[in-house]
């Protein structure tokens, strides 16, 4: 499902836009229980974080792609969030520029209802999970419409200048 994303992100000339609304992910995933288990990365030891999808991001932001991540996110932090904060310094070092909203500040913005990618502003990236977090349906759909992709960038931008910097961001 990913190799969706890595494709567009390969192709993807200007910009590259991540929202993520859910307060939990994949809750079985290996790396999200070694955190629950006390494992953290160390950010002096790169060798044992970088991991190709850094690669890929890195590949895309050094050719020029502004790539940004947008989480929306509920207070205080679920684990699954907790986790993504403390892996997030990953995301940085590779060059995407990371940002938080509380929900309580989207509170009269218009959202859309799925997670999901924006590749220059023209190709949609739909991510499609059941209730508790696990991929379902066809996973990620691949839309390239510009109307679609119009909408998600406005609601995106909305959110993206309330949103509060990684550097700056301290979750309750």
């Amino acid at each position: 499902m990913a190799t969706a994303v890595r494709e567009a992100l390969a192709r993807a000339q200007r910009s590259a836009m991540h929202l993520e609304m859910r307060d939990s992910y994949m809750r079985d995933d290996p790396e999200f229980i070694r955190w629950q288990e006390g494992f953290r990365h160390d950010p002096a030891d790169r060798a044992s974080w970088w991991r190709p999808w850094l690669d890929v991001v890195s590949e895309a932001t050094g050719r020029g792609v502004v790539m940004r991540r947008l989480r929306v996110v509920s207070e205080p932090l679920s684990d699954y969030v907790r986790y993504e904060y403390d892996g997030t310094f990953t995301n940085v070092a590779a060059g995407e520029d990371v940002r938080w909203l509380p929900r309580s500040g989207a509170r009269d913005l218009l959202l859309p209802a799925l997670d999901g990618w924006v590749m220059d502003e023209q190709t949609v990236i739909l991510h499609h999970f059941s209730g508790d977090g696990q991929w379902t349906g066809p996973g990620m759909e691949v839309c390239v419409d510009p109307a679609l992709a119009k909408q998600y960038v406005t609601a995106y931008e909305a959110a993206w200048e309330r949103a509060i910097p990684h550097e700056e961001y301290r979750p309750a």
